[in-house]
C-alpha cells in the first residue's frame, strides 16, 4: 500500500506553491512534513487529500490515479485540516455519527462512532457539545473524525497546534497508536513532535523537497560537522587550523568547540600526540533537528 506523488506543480496565479514534488509514502510509517510558513505543506497535503487538483504531474493512491479515481481513492483518505472545521453546536456523538453516514452504510455507523471514541478517549466528552470542549479535545474530535471510516491513509495537518503539555503527551500517543498500520503524513512545525512521533523526516523549501530522511539518520545531512575537544593544558584554538578540513573554533573555559567540513577526531588526536597533550575529551556533537531544519531553510 502506498501514496505516490510523481512530479506534482501547483501554482496560483504567478505564485508556484508547489514545484515539480516527488514523494513516496508507505503503510506502517509515520512521515513528519515540515518546512517554513508558505513552503507548499498544506497545499500539498490538500492535493493528496483530493481537495485539490495539480496542474501537472500526478497522484497515485493504491496504484490509481486520484484524477481518474477521485471518489474512490477519497474513501481510503482521512484529513485534519489545520483549522479543524468542527459544527460547535453539534455533540460530539451527534458530530461523528452525521460524519460516519457521509462515509458509511447506516448499519455500520453506530459501532465505528464508539469505536473511535474509545480510540481518541472521547468517552466522556461524547454527550458535550463540541463548543463546551477545550482545546484537546477539540483536538481529539478532529481526529477522531477522521479515523470514523478506518482509512488506510491519514493527513494531519498541524494536530497539536495550541496544546498545552499534557494535551500534546496525548495527542502524541494517540498519533502513534493509530499510526501503526496506516500511511500517517504529519505536518507540524513542533521538532520535539516530530522527534517523538515520526519514522521519516521529509523537508519541503519553495515547494521542493529539500531532505527525504529516516529519523535515525536526519543528523548525518548537516554541512559541518562540530567536535568538542580539552586538553590537558590551555592552548590557542587556532592551533588547529591546519587541519584539513577545519572551519573554525570557539573556547568554552577549558573545552574547545571546533567546526569542521569533515570528522577530524583522528586529526585532533595525532595533533595531540605530536604535541605532547593529553585529551580529556573529545566528542562529536549531533546536531539536534531544529538546527538541521534551520539550516536547511533559512
Amino acid at each position: 500500500m502506498s501514496v505516490e506523488l510523481k512530479g506534482i506543480t501547483k501554482c496560483f496565479g504567478s505564485q508556484k506553491a508547489v514545484n515539480n514534488l516527488s514523494l513516496s509514502l508507505k503503510e506502517g510509517e509515520i512521515t513528519g512534513f515540515l518546512g517554513p510558513n508558505g513552503a507548499g505543506k498544506t497545499t500539498t497535503m490538500k492535493m493528496i487529500a483530493g481537495l485539490l487538483c495539480p496542474d501537472s504531474g500526478s497522484i497515485e493512491i493504491m496504484g490509481k490515479d486520484i484524477a481518474q479515481y477521485g471518489l474512490e481513492a477519497r474513501k481510503l483518505i482521512g484529513y485534519l485540516p489545520e483549522n479543524n472545521p468542527l459544527y460547535l453546536d453539534m455533540y460530539v456523538k451527534e458530530y461523528l455519527t452525521y460524519i460516519a453516514h457521509i462515509y458509511l452504510n447506516k448499519n455500520e455507523c453506530a459501532s465505528s462512532v464508539e469505536n473511535v471514541i474509545n480510540i481518541t478517549g472521547l468517552n466522556k466528552e461524547k454527550h458535550k457539545k463540541i463548543s463546551q470542549l477545550s482545546k484537546g479535545y477539540k483536538q481529539r474530535v478532529g481526529i477522531a473524525q477522521a479515523l470514523i471510516h478506518d482509512p488506510k491513509i491519514l493527513i494531519l495537518d498541524e494536530a497539536t497546534t495550541g496544546l498545552d503539555p499534557n494535551q500534546i503527551i496525548e495527542i502524541r500517543n494517540l498519533i502513534k497508536n493509530v499510526g501503526k498500520d496506516k500511511i500517517l503524513l504529519l505536518s507540524t512545525h513542533i521538532m520535539q513532535e516530530v522527534e517523538a512521533i515520526c519514522d521519516r523526516i521529509v523537508i519541503i523549501k519553495d515547494g521542493e523537497v529539500i531532505t527525504d530522511e529516516k529519523k535515525n539518520s536526519i543528523s548525518h545531512i548537516s554541512e559541518s560537522y562540530n567536535i568538542v575537544v580539552e586538553f590537558n593544558r590551555d592552548i590557542n584554538c587556532d592551533s588547529l587550523m591546519n587541519i584539513e578540513g577545519f572551519i573554525s573554533c570557539e573556547k568554552h573555559d577549558s573545552q574547545i568547540l571546533v567546526k569542521a567540513k569533515r570528522d577530524i577526531r583522528e586529526d585532533i588526536f595525532s595533533f595531540a600526540v605530536e604535541n605532547g597533550f593529553t585529551i580529556k575529551e573529545l566528542h562529536l556533537v549531533e546536531e539536534d533537528l531544529e538546527s538541521i531544519f534551520t539550516n536547511l531553510t533559512k
